[in-house]
């Protein structure tokens, strides 16, 4: 493998997750009073972590979200994901690879912890991370873009940022990755190539990922 370490986002990139968070979360700001549609949340959040949902309110609007939006959002997010999370197609086989060369990898996540964990039950990823190799952004304070989670995984696996590589959905990670000074992957899924400037490369397919790492399959 060209890398010592592969740093994957998890929301769009390991559980197909962001159609279903950013319908909630469209749904539950538009409740609230702060008329939001869907392509507006996937515009404005789409890889960050909530904190960024109060700022930006804030800052439009000038009224903050109630005390317990975070916890009414978490709700509904992961009841849903309990009942229709599925991991992004191929990424099963791209762990299966990675596991085969014993090839060291982690993920780094705007989400929180108990998020996480959540998904990855719904999806049927669990085996795949054990709790040493997942990392969020409580972790450090400052979401995506700022670097300090990619930062800190790095350090915490041992690897240079240089040798790191990470493997983003969304313009925030991309920024993030790049700043951490790690050459960044970014999956088109979702987000149109022009949206993901700065990336080392750029693919649509999971099966894809494979060759740009340099990872027999």
């Amino acid at each position: 493998m060209g890398y010592d370490l592969v740093i994957f986002d998890n929301d769009g990139v390991l559980v197909d997750s962001e159609p279903v968070a950013n319908t909630i979360l469209a749904g539950y700001l538009t409740e609230l009073g702060h008329p939001t549609s869907y392509e507006d949340s996937i515009r404005d959040y789409m890889g960050a972590a909530v904190h960024r949902v109060h700022d930006l309110v804030l800052e439009r609007t000038g009224q903050r979200l109630p005390a317990d939006f975070d916890e009414t959002l978490h709700a509904r997010t992961f009841a849903a994901f309990e009942r229709e999370l599925t991991p992004v197609p191929g990424v099963v086989d791209v762990l299966r690879a990675l596991a085969a060369q014993s090839a060291p990898y982690c993920l780094a996540s705007s989400g929180s912890h108990a998020r996480i964990r959540v998904g990855h039950r719904a999806a049927g990823l669990t085996r795949w991370f054990g709790e040493e190799v997942i990392f969020s952004a409580q972790d450090v304070g400052r979401g995506k873009p700022a670097p300090d989670l990619f930062l800190h995984a790095a350090r915490t696996m041992g690897v240079d940022p240089a040798r790191c590589a990470v493997v983003e959905d969304s313009p925030l990670g991309v920024r993030a990755a790049v700043a951490a000074g790690m050459d960044v992957y970014a999956f088109t899924g979702m987000m149109p190539v022009e949206r993901l400037t700065g990336a080392t490369a750029h693919f649509a397919d999971m099966k894809e990922l494979p060759g740009l790492l340099e990872l027999p399959v």
